[in-house]
């Protein structure tokens, strides 16, 4: 008795929470998908795949998913690698140096959006400061670099990758025990070897939740990549935007069916990482 009325005052407590997930994200959600399926013309259409066909086969639309994703998987290697390379870096620091890297870390992590979008264009844009100091002083790659384009978009969303990677994989760091280290030294191992065959493999579960989380991030970016370049770029979560705020008319019904189309995309993301998680961890058993 005592237990069933331990869980009746559990539930009790997480009804207000279960209450708030059910409208602001199972509810829009059920919303969506069920928009996504009615026709922008015929209000007397209920259910229509019109709306997903015209996703996959009208060119701007397939342009929009094809440069989301080349954006996405970029800016998730290169911030994977350096993110890498800064959780290791913040997990052998100590003392004042690893307190003011992760201070760092925190506040990087926080600055995006509009805000980094124009912080970027103050420093690398047509008249930015250090644009025009390679103009003065000649240094072609950066006086030619020209922020307007994929190339600049890539740069800023690798620029909001890093730190959140780095974060996200300093605690997976504490998995690597000083004895593994001290084992590979005595069996004339180098640090190459042990990097590749003990701590990459220990750390792999981490790095691959990681990488789940880098891709939803970088796909769903929508503030940063329209302050920069507008409707200038095609960009899934820009064209989702124009679905419901355009200035002529709106579609919210195929902007719903972009919304599944793209969070589809991030389920595919999430389940290929988990697979090759659940292999990667099958194979250390064996």
């Amino acid at each position: 008795m005592k237990k069933k009325s331990n869980i009746k005052i559990y539930l009790l407590v997480l009804l207000p929470f279960l209450i708030i997930v059910f409208l602001y994200e199972i509810l829009p959600l059920i919303m969506m998908i069920l928009s996504s399926f009615k026709s922008e013309t015929d209000t007397n259409i209920f259910f229509t795949l019109e709306n997903y066909i015209s996703a996959f086969t009208k060119l701007s639309y397939q342009r929009a998913i094809i440069n989301s994703l080349r954006i996405t998987i970029l800016s998730t290697g290169f911030g994977i690698l350096i993110g890498f390379l800064g959780a290791q870096a913040a997990h052998n620091s100590r003392g004042k140096f690893r307190n003011v890297f992760l201070t760092i870390l925190n506040m990087t992590s926080n600055f995006a959006g509009v805000p980094l979008a124009f912080a970027y264009m103050i420093i690398l844009g047509n008249s930015g400061v250090i644009t025009q100091f390679a103009k003065t002083y000649g240094v072609e790659f950066l006086s030619n670099f020209d922020l307007y384009t994929s190339s600049g978009l890539l740069l800023m969303y690798v620029y909001f990758q890093i730190p959140l990677s780095t974060l996200l994989l300093i605690p997976a760091f504490h998995g690597i025990r000083q004895e593994w280290k001290e084992a590979n030294m005595l069996l004339g191992g180098r640090t190459y070897d042990f990097w590749a065959k003990v701590g990459i493999p220990v750390l792999l579960p981490s790095i691959f939740g990681t990488m789940s989380v880098l891709f939803a991030n970088a796909l769903a970016a929508y503030a940063t990549a329209y302050a920069l370049l507008m409707n200038n770029y095609s960009l899934l979560p820009v064209n989702i935007t124009g679905m419901f705020t355009g200035d002529m008319t709106t579609r919210p019904h195929l902007g719903a069916a972009l919304s599944v189309v793209m969070m589809l995309l991030m389920l595919v993301a999430i389940m290929i990482t988990n697979y090759i998680n659940r292999q990667t961890t099958k194979w250390k058993v064996r």
